[in-house]
């Protein structure tokens, strides 16, 4: 339904399902030629002073407008250059997020948006692939800035590139919250443990997560460290095929001490292994 102002007794309905010329003469959005001074309505003519720009009717004039999804790229751009319209938070969402809204017009607003606006542009799943790229690049951007608050949330809720940003946050809180995160994925963990900057509170947490190191490749990260604790390389290094686990050692960052464990206790598994295999043979019977 329209909504309407009362000008000295006077109704003026205003619908907002218009086309671009109407749109223009319904005061909704700038034309070169000025505003006009009066609009139609049914076959009356009703006086229309200047419309106020930063009238809340325009904003909600503006968002019932967005609602539409056939707009031509014309109207929204001339949407986008209304400075009375940008005010709102609402419209520059609702237009940056709009199917037929300008490429260049949706970057521009991006730039702008609040950090809670650009994570939920990000998740939404009827933004385009590029955008949503360039929402999360702005975010991480932003991160060293963000307030701790701020990470928390987006460690809980964002992307799964915003939480792998994370993994490698200065509070542990925020990392461990990251890998809490249902669209963090196993290869981000490992791309995270790998960074030089991986700190051993980072390393730790995930060699006692109980999604995370029970994973094959994840554990394999893991044994290539410098943080990981004895106790914990220990227990992955055996359950790892011998070839396998010398590969792994030969380009691990542990320490050499524990290099070394490492290696004189995959000695002993194989001289275990081959003693079993000589006493099967010889307790088996002959043919």
């Amino acid at each position: 339904m329209g909504r309407c102002r009362r000008h000295g007794g006077l109704v003026e309905r205003r619908n907002p399902f218009m086309d671009s010329e109407e749109i223009q003469q319904g005061h909704l959005l700038p034309s070169g030629g000025g505003r006009p001074e009066t609009v139609k309505s049914g076959a009356a003519v009703v006086s229309s002073p200047e419309v106020d720009p930063a009238s809340p009717l325009n904003v909600d004039l503006a968002l019932a407008l967005l609602e539409r999804r056939d707009l031509p790229p014309e109207t929204l751009e001339q949407l986008g250059r209304d400075p009375a319209a940008l005010k709102s938070r609402k419209v520059c969402v609702a237009l940056a997020g709009h199917p037929r809204a300008p490429r260049q017009l949706a970057l521009r607003l991006l730039r702008h948006f609040y950090t809670g606006d650009l994570m939920q542009f990000a998740l939404r799943p009827s933004v385009a692939a590029d955008l949503k790229h360039f929402a999360a690049e702005q975010l991480v951007t932003r991160l060293p800035s963000v307030t701790l608050g701020e990470r928390l949330m987006l460690a809980r809720r964002a992307s799964e590139t915003i939480a792998a940003a994370l993994l490698l946050d200065k509070e542990p809180r925020v990392a461990h919250t990251a890998l809490e995160n249902s669209r963090l994925t196993e290869a981000a963990v490992i791309r995270a443990l790998l960074r030089l900057k991986a700190g051993s509170a980072f390393v730790e947490a995930v060699c006692h997560h109980p999604k995370w190191s029970v994973r094959r490749e994840v554990r394999l990260a893991l044994l290539r460290s410098p943080h990981t604790p004895l106790a914990r390389a220990l227990e992955f290094a055996r359950n790892l095929p011998p070839p396998l686990l010398r590969d792994v050692l030969h380009t691990s960052r542990l320490p050499e001490k524990i290099k070394t464990y490492l290696r004189e206790n995959l000695k002993q598994r194989s001289q275990e292994a081959g003693a079993c295999t000589s006493l099967s043979a010889r307790r088996r019977p002959p043919k």
